[in-house]
């Protein structure tokens, strides 16, 4: 890469040219609170909203309840028919089942500077349509990347008036920003993300392993969390080039090999520096003996697969189909059922949705070319419904589902009032339908660019209402607040 080239990228990250950039911004919109203000107290003895129904998703189980909520906040929790008074009522049908609102720690939101790939009102409108009243953004694909605080504070300034659904941020790790981590942390980041191989886009690059341990070890004085897109880039330098529409060379060129290499320097660098680690977006069936032996072992480790991979086979992905193109691939049948029994066994600890999208000629829709084409799958409004789609058909539970992909995650990102309908807990709720079912039409979902790889496809189980913090989404008028690690 020519140096020119290089020095143009540091410069997109520069603090101090993000901070003319966002004084211009604010000049331009007038002055506006960086969050929305809260909401007006109640004045009388009932509650702002009270929910009934004979299936609500509790810590004891789906009972019969009434929840009353208060200033966004679940303040009640009483048997079915206790009568409690609200100044709305909502009583559930008898197919719905009211669940929390799911926790969705892996969403590429891309705004600012691929606000055409997708946005912070398009992709929380998805969000909530789907059931995830939390997402966490990651620090690519927007320009510039948070990799620190005034880049951190751009982002909060362009996402607070958008957000229809609560939204935190992770940092990134990247050479060079070492001194930026603490800052960004102090700022209310949930961890700090980075690559052991190439992001995709420049100005994000890779940390080797060495750098990964260096950075862990600064990250282990404050119990920062490092979050780890683990592929090895020698071993995918030396795999066979992906050209052409046949997912099956694109699968060679990202061998599981890869994926276990890295996860290996992980799990080794985890143990030498005593640092908490998280391996996203788990595809390789391979690692997971390695990932249950570091977890005996007692590292803080976690680890998280997406839908994507539970549902999906590289054997029925049609030649040029790029909408299912993502890295790590979809693995063969045989890696998904043990996917599965990784879930089920708790090695694998939660459920993300890696929602990555791309505008449709970052595709290479008309050519089908798996080399080409943007590596990334659009998901965070259909993620529920593909996951309990799959998980009914294994006879396991939806509570399960839910803990998957809203109670795990929420601990694991330290959010105390979040992934849970219980006393004391945000009123993050949604109205979901386990029996109902719809065809996916990719032009009919929130998310900007109408391409997903489950278009067409039957799915169980419909989102009917979402609730934020009490206030229901209506898709008109944002709602959500942006959220600090340790203050949500």
């Amino acid at each position: 890469m020519p140096h020119g080239h290089h020095q143009q990228l540091a410069s997109v990250n520069d603090p101090s040219t993000i901070r003319e950039q966002l004084a211009r911004l604010r000049q331009e919109r007038g002055d506006v609170t960086s969050e929305p203000g809260p909401d007006t107290p109640c004045r009388s003895d009932a509650f702002d909203l009270v929910v009934r129904g004979a299936k609500v998703m509790t810590t004891a189980g789906v009972v019969a309840r009434e929840i009353g909520v208060t200033d966004g906040t679940i303040t009640a929790v009483e048997p079915l028919g206790a009568g409690l008074r609200g100044e709305d009522i909502l009583t559930l049908a008898d197919d719905e089942t009211l669940i929390p609102g799911l926790v969705d720690a892996h969403v590429h939101v891309n705004e600012p500077g691929r606000t055409d790939w997708e946005g912070f009102s398009s992709a929380t409108k998805a969000a909530a349509a789907g059931g995830v009243t939390t997402i966490l953004d990651m620090p690519l694909n927007s320009i510039p990347s948070t990799v620190n605080g005034p880049a951190l504070e751009l982002k909060q300034w362009v996402a607070a008036p958008q957000a229809f659904v609560d939204v935190g941020f992770w940092g990134g790790a990247v050479p060079g920003n070492k001194q930026y981590l603490r800052e960004l942390h102090d700022a209310g980041v949930f961890g700090f993300k980075c690559f052991l191989l190439h992001s995709g886009v420049d100005e994000f690059p890779p940390l080797d392993p060495d750098e990964l341990e260096e950075y862990l070890e600064v990250l282990r004085t404050y119990d920062a969390l490092m979050i780890v897109h683990a592929e090895d880039s020698r071993s995918i330098d030396r795999a066979p080039e992906p050209e052409g529409d046949v997912y099956e060379r694109f699968l060679a060129s990202r061998p599981r090999g890869a994926e276990n290499l890295a996860i290996a320097e992980v799990i080794e660098r985890t143990r030498w520096t005593g640092a908490r680690t998280h391996i996203l977006h788990l595809s390789s069936s391979d690692a997971l003996p390695m990932l249950r032996t570091a977890k005996a072992d007692g590292l803080d480790l976690t680890v998280e697969t997406c839908p994507h991979y539970l549902t999906l086979v590289s054997e029925a992905v049609p030649n040029g189909s790029t909408a299912y193109k993502c890295c790590p691939p979809i693995r063969e049948t045989s890696n998904r059922e043990q996917l599965w029994q990784g879930l089920v066994d708790g090695t694998i600890d939660y459920i993300a949705s890696d929602h990555s999208p791309s505008t449709l000629d970052l595709k290479d829709l008309e050519n089908g070319d798996f080399a080409v084409a943007w590596g990334g799958i659009a998901s965070v409004q259909l993620g529920l419904s593909v996951v309990w789609t799959e998980a009914r058909r294994r006879g396991l539970p939806l509570e399960q589902v839910i803990e998957w992909m809203a109670g795990r995650p929420a601990e694991r990102l330290r959010l105390r009032s979040k992934g849970r309908i219980a006393l004391g807990y945000d009123a993050d709720l949604a109205v979901f339908a386990p029996d109902d079912a719809f065809v996916v039409d990719a032009g009919t979902l929130h998310h900007k660019n109408p391409l997903t790889p489950y278009h067409q496809k039957a799915l169980s189980g419909v989102v009917r209402r979402t609730f934020v913090r009490g206030t229901e989404v209506d898709y008109v008028t944002p709602h959500g607040r942006l959220i600090r690690r340790g203050i949500d």
